[in-house]
């Protein structure tokens, strides 16, 4: 007998309920979408590369023509410093089902080409109308710019929920995905001002905007776009048509007046901007932390309450169920796998935990009548992509105890 993880203790012989499942049915994560809805997505992903992509060679265009080369990689270099452990933040936020590399990649590309072009070209054209106009041209920075800002970044959001409406879940991929497409406008803005400044020679200035923008606020882009991901998310698992529109748009809105507040402390001086950071953005990053860590652990009890019915039919254990809605469970689960098994086990065990996720996710969607109409279909091939992999982490002559 081989003994089982902490997770999965043993009582009895496990032998999995399996119904009848359609012959040639993949394990895959998804199955192949008919072909229309596959041509219109690849056409889709084609556009969204190509218009990203050229974005992104203007802008890098732009900003040497600023700072020059030698600007540019020594504003590269240090803006690289803040976005690592803000990514990672993000990563850890999504433990329980992760998002696509491709889908996250589309959200920072999309911020960092096509958000920051975009309203570079917006931002410019009404400053130079207001001042033609004889107008204060601190309203670009107060209204125009936030307006414009968060609604190219939260047009990330909406791509990815339609290049992939079922890896769109709830909340938490709102706020990822919101995320991604902040830290990637921020990243290149941050290069721009670091550069423009390392070009000027201005020393202390590149000092003061590097302490600024680096160190003291580097979650301000996500967090402001991120309440356009919570309005997405709501949208995603409401059926109701009043909530649909409402929470994305109120969600915008919510981004605005955040993105605002802030570009208004900016313009007070160091001491306003101080005194704003202390009472209104340290309170709101620490509701937002608060916010994040609270969908987390909604998201492992959606987990097992929706994985307890497959418990009950056969397909999974209950400690099984347990272990897919913990993620200290799941990381145990994952080193016993490699200890008895190797990599190949410890690989399995992994794609367990993610296509349980995915089940979990999806029953909920199918509950609330938000599922695609192949859902029946999609359910049965996790389910068998479980038991697959089942038999690599844990061979027949393993004993399970519940």
């Amino acid at each position: 007998m081989t003994a089982g993880p902490a997770s999965l203790p043993t009582v009895r012989e496990f032998q999995p309920y399996r119904p009848v499942v359609p012959s040639g049915l993949p394990s895959e994560r998804a199955l192949p979408a008919p072909g229309r809805p596959r041509l219109r997505t690849t056409f889709t992903w084609a556009v969204v590369v190509v218009v990203t992509g050229a974005c992104a060679l203007v802008t890098i265009a732009a900003i040497t023509r600023v700072t020059g080369v030698l600007g540019l990689v020594t504003g590269t270099a240090l803006a690289a410093i803040p976005a690592v452990p803000v990514i990672a933040a993000y990563f850890w936020l999504d433990r329980y089902e992760a998002e696509p590399g491709a889908l996250l990649a589309v959200a920072f590309a999309w911020g960092a080409g096509v958000a920051t072009l975009g309203a570079l070209l917006v931002n410019t054209a009404s400053l130079a109308a207001i001042r033609d106009a004889g107008g204060d041209p601190s309203t670009t920075v107060l209204v125009v710019a936030p307006i414009t800002e968060e609604a190219f970044k939260g047009a990330a959001v909406l791509i990815v929920l339609l290049l992939r409406r079922r890896e769109f879940d709830g909340v938490v991929d709102g706020l990822v995905y919101a995320g991604f497409a902040g830290i990637g406008f921020a990243f290149v803005e941050n290069v721009l001002y670091l550069g423009r400044g390392f070009a000027n020679g201005e020393g202390s200035a590149l000092a003061v905007v590097f302490v600024v923008r680096c160190l003291v606020s580097p979650f301000a882009h996500p967090l402001f776009t991120g309440a356009i991901g919570v309005g997405v998310g709501l949208a995603v698992r409401s059926r109701h048509l009043v909530v649909r529109v409402l929470a994305p748009v109120g969600g915008f809105l919510v981004a605005v007046v955040l993105h605002a507040a802030w570009n208004l402390s900016a313009l007070s001086g160091l001491s306003g901007f101080l005194g704003v950071y202390v009472a209104v953005q340290v309170p709101i990053f620490a509701c937002c932390v608060a916010l994040a860590v609270l969908v987390r652990r909604r998201e492992g009890r959606l987990i097992g309450r929706q994985l307890a019915v497959y418990a009950r039919t056969g397909w999974l254990t209950r400690a099984e169920v347990s272990m897919l809605a913990s993620l200290s469970r799941r990381r145990e689960a994952r080193a016993w796998a490699e200890r008895t098994g190797g990599r190949a086990a410890r690989d399995a065990m992994r794609d367990f935990q993610d296509f349980g996720s995915e089940l979990a996710f999806l029953r909920d969607r199918m509950i609330h009548g938000t599922a695609a109409s192949d859902a029946g279909v999609q359910e049965l091939a996790l389910l068998a992509g479980m038991s697959d992999r089942r038999a690599t982490f844990l061979p027949s002559a393993v004993v399970i105890k519940e």
